[in-house]
């Protein structure tokens, strides 16, 4: 009898082989490969079930690639767009806007995933028995030592260390003391504007091995969950995939329709390879060398305003993020029978808003800043821990629709802005998807 495995080793490589054939054969565009690598994927993962899971470490890799880039690419992307904009007084017209965008657009997700919560109610008649609690990264977070760790110690340090934040916050810095230092220091900022297009030189190079990471990624999680595996949480399941289709569509489509009055299946076309991406990584950071090319490349954004309102979006920008915690949080006040007051859904909401600024961009992040938005309606540790360990095992399909939220509000902010300090080139934007 022949391995299972071996079996599907051998319809894999058939798979990429056809894969393969496309990119190089066909005008396919990536974005085109990507979905139906993703489509695949599904299919081979219920087809072989655990055998899927052989192919992971293929999809591991893909996501290391990309990973490897992200922080050259914040660093050098940000510093040269600050210097591109030639005037310190400019980043602050976008700053501004940038952060009033993404914080309008998450108390949006706060509303809907608290709407959806209470009207369809996922936690009633569940029942934790027998549930292990999962206490391991379930702790309260200090929202005022996560505001006081923007500023980093050591910028090096934190480069090393991939904390973005503090990355972010130097950048900006350093950029502008490039800009203040006049001819004597244009050098530099062309140094910086040269290793940011290298950088995204390799990003384009490292996203011709999409279709083949995405498949392989798929595949083990429609292999080793499969949709039994979803019974206990499907109505939650079911609400967190709507919610983030109506927040993409009501909030993000609403704004580019009414406020810049541009098309939205242009938009959405355009940011298909970038969403494929970040459905199967489930992290908005690795996602985010793949944003900005689609951003600059299909959208029309010019690097100016994308290398900063990006970046920034990866780290602050949970929309996603928001909306889950907020039906979680209702979802867990269910189960536990506690009646909400009206000031309790509004400490939810401010708390939700909070934790989620600077959320690690990396999946199943936001399960365990769950302790902090608990705890404000009188929900135990020991009670967050039997939520956590409930919901942990399923979490990945949850975490795959609320990264797509996320990179897309990133990407819609940057339009909006890009729009508003005439950077969007609108004839770019309405054309066919270039990657």
């Amino acid at each position: 009898m022949v391995n299972i495995n071996i079996i599907y080793w051998f319809v894999l490589l058939a798979t990429f082989v056809g894969i393969f054939f496309l990119g190089s054969k066909t005008e396919l565009k990536l974005w085109a490969r990507v979905i139906t690598a993703l489509v695949l994927g599904i299919i081979l993962g219920f087809a072989f079930g655990d055998a899927a899971q052989s192919s992971k470490w293929i999809g591991d890799l893909f996501v290391r690639l990309i990973r490897m880039l992200v922080i050259p690419l914040i660093f050098t992307s940000l510093v040269a767009g600050v210097v591109s904009m030639g005037d310190p007084k400019r980043l602050g017209s976008i700053g501004v806007k940038t952060i009033g965008l993404y914080l309008i657009s998450t108390m949006f997700a706060i509303v809907i995933g608290l709407v959806l919560g209470s009207v369809f109610q996922p936690g009633q008649g569940i029942d934790l028995t027998g549930v292990e609690p999962m206490t391991a990264g379930v702790a309260s977070t200090s929202v005022a030592d996560r505001l006081f760790g923007i500023v980093p110690i050591n910028p090096i340090s934190s480069l090393a260390n991939g904390e973005v934040l503090p990355i972010i916050f130097f950048s900006i810095l350093l950029g502008i003391g490039i800009i203040m230092g006049g001819e004597k220091t244009k050098a530099v900022g062309n140094v910086f504007a040269a290793a940011a297009e290298a950088v995204l030189k390799i990003a384009h190079l490292v996203m011709q091995l999409a279709p083949y990471g995405v498949l392989c990624l798929i595949a083990w999680v429609a292999g080793t969950m499969g949709m039994g595996a979803l019974q206990n949480l499907f109505i939650l399941t079911i609400i967190l995939y709507c919610g983030c289709i109506l927040h993409m569509l009501l909030v993000y489509g609403g704004a580019l329709k009414f406020i810049v009055r541009l098309p939205l299946i242009r938009f959405f076309r355009g940011m298909l390879d970038a969403q494929a991406v970040a459905y199967s990584t489930s992290s908005s950071s690795a996602t985010l060398p793949v944003t900005i090319q689609c951003v600059q490349k299909n959208l029309g954004v010019s690097q100016t305003v994308s290398s900063s309102v990006l970046p920034l979006g990866a780290t602050i920008n949970m929309d996603g993020t928001a909306l889950y915690l907020g039906i979680v949080a209702l979802f867990s006040a269910q189960i536990f029978g506690i009646d909400l007051t009206l000031a309790d859904y509004f400490l939810i909401a401010l708390t939700v808003t909070l934790t989620s600024i600077g959320t690690a961009g990396i999946p199943s992040a936001s399960l365990f800043l769950l302790a902090t938005v608990l705890s404000v309606i009188g929900i135990t540790d020991s009670q967050t821990a039997l939520i956590v360990g409930f919901v942990l095992p399923f979490d990945r399909v949850l975490d795959m629709a609320r990264t797509v939220v996320n990179i897309t509000g990133d990407a819609t902010v940057s339009v909006i802005v890009a729009k508003s300090e005439n950077e969007l080139d609108e004839s770019t934007f309405l054309d066919d998807a270039v990657i």
